[in-house]
């Protein structure tokens, strides 16, 4: 999803500062859009660390003069027994990367985008945040975390004109679904979804940019779900 933001990003014109823990990664996707002419640079970045977000956003708008939309997306797969051995140690690394570098990212970057004529923060949760799978309780944790973070920022942060949004995409093809076999996820897709299939990244992506658009100006601490109505289906 991370990849198809950028692109869809880039596609309206952004500045797009593509970050991620793997750089070959980013660097991947920074390439990508700018063979085609847009504006992109990748960054390696840690989000688990402090420092390095704030040395990256010093770069990021260094090299491109400000810094408008934060978009937070980092996420990993987080699935635990509550009485597994490696409970403690998931649950950890849920709660760093999923929640806390949520308000990492945002602190970070508060400074420069107070000085924007149009400041928006999209969180990106998920549907898990709504109704939990079984020994996800991690990542479930986490990203209601995400929800409650989103919906007091934008208390907190709207009379200074910063929105503060937050998608929860539902099934999607993204490498974190791309091990469950294809019989299964359309199974599951049939039984679970209004429209009976996994969404496309960029499904989520084109969301995310509608909520930055002007025409977005007076959505704030909204819960969008991006899920081919899982949450809306009850059989």
């Amino acid at each position: 999803m991370g990849a198809a933001t950028a692109k869809v990003f880039a596609e309206e014109g952004a500045h797009v500062a593509v970050t991620d823990y793997d750089h070959e990664a980013a660097e991947t996707v920074a390439k990508t859009l700018v063979a085609r002419g847009f504006s992109a640079v990748a960054w390696k970045l840690d989000v688990t660390a402090p420092d390095q977000i704030a040395a990256v956003l010093d770069e990021v708008t260094a090299r491109f003069g400000g810094l408008d939309i934060v978009i937070n997306n980092a996420g990993v797969s987080a699935f635990a027994a509550i009485d597994s051995k490696t409970y403690d140690a998931v649950w950890a690394k849920a709660l760093a990367v999923m929640l806390t570098a949520h308000q990492q990212v945002i602190r970070s970057a508060l400074p420069y985008l107070r000085k924007s004529a149009a400041p928006r923060i999209v969180n990106i949760a998920s549907t898990e945040a709504l109704g939990a799978t079984s020994r996800d309780s991690p990542y479930a944790a986490a990203k209601a975390g995400v929800l409650g973070l989103t919906r007091a920022l934008a208390v907190e942060l709207g009379p200074e004109g910063i929105t503060v949004n937050c998608i929860c995409p539902g099934p999607i093809l993204t490498s974190m679904t791309e091990n469950v076999p294809e019989a299964d996820r359309a199974t599951f897709a049939r039984r679970r979804t209004a429209l009976r299939r996994y969404g496309a990244p960029e499904e989520v992506a084109h969301i995310t940019v509608s909520l930055c658009l002007p025409a977005a100006s007076y959505i704030t601490g909204a819960i969008i779900p991006v899920d081919g109505g899982l949450m809306a289906r009850n059989a």
